[in-house]
């Protein structure tokens, strides 16, 4: 089995369970470390369809969200296989994990994912629930909007994303709204933009600002199982 992985949560979720699947994957494929052997074929956006064909995978992996239809299409047009994920909720990705490892060969069930279910089954709010905004990106501001999910988990954490009935899943919103916004934290990951605590005070005066791993946030994969813990940690710590 040749498999190019085109997301790069995915891309580790493959890299552990089915060691040797991989032929290529993308820029952003940071996790596992060392994937020694395998084809970079540019980015989630941009990727090489050509070095993807000529690869010759068995099965290329795909997100609705992460990556362009017509990118897709001409992988199709070359004549391979492509699973598209859609990944929205805790419980999508579970059930799309076992597709997606269930089509690249991998014939039992790894450890990890009953892991990863068994941490999120046994989560409960610490506290009342707390009202935030979830930035993703900068110049200009884009947060977390309706239907995501990072804002899936933030909700089974007792998270209330002050955006999630947004007619969009990213939207811009203006500065001076943000500000009035009055949230009772702002929840800044390290990716896809790099936040640190100095970005919060610009748009959110006075709040408190939940650093988190973006990792642990966006990616579906073997980080399940620590997310969280994680992110409970850093909601924990941003409203003491």
């Amino acid at each position: 089995m040749r498999v190019v992985s085109l997301v790069p949560s995915l891309t580790e979720a493959i890299a552990v369970s089915a060691p040797g699947a991989l032929a290529g994957v993308t820029d952003w494929c940071t996790h596992p470390a060392g994937l020694a052997g395998v084809v970079r074929i540019g980015g989630t956006k941009n990727p090489d369809t050509a070095a993807i064909a000529a690869l010759r995978p068995d099965l290329v992996i795909a997100n609705e969200e992460e990556n362009r239809q017509p990118d897709l299409d001409a992988l199709r047009a070359a004549g391979l296989q492509v699973l598209v994920t859609e990944i929205r909720t805790l419980d999508q990705a579970f059930a799309e994990l076992d597709r997606v490892l269930a089509g690249c060969g991998v014939r039992s069930r790894p450890d990890w994912l009953d892991a990863a279910e068994a941490a999120w089954a046994d989560v409960t709010p610490d506290g009342p629930p707390v009202t935030a905004v979830v930035p993703v990106w900068r110049r200009p501001w884009m947060v977390l909007g309706r239907d995501t999910f990072a804002g899936d988990l933030l909700a089974r954490l007792g998270v209330r994303n002050l955006y999630a009935g947004h007619a969009e899943r990213y939207p811009r919103i203006p500065l001076d709204e943000l500000n009035a916004a009055r949230p009772d934290l702002v929840v800044l990951p390290d990716e896809p933009y790099r936040f640190t605590r100095d970005d919060g005070p610009e748009a959110f005066p006075g709040a408190p600002a939940a650093l988190v791993d973006g990792r642990h946030l966006t990616w579906y994969g073997p980080s399940l199982a620590e997310a969280p813990r994680s992110l409970a940690r850093a909601l924990r710590a941003a409203r003491r």
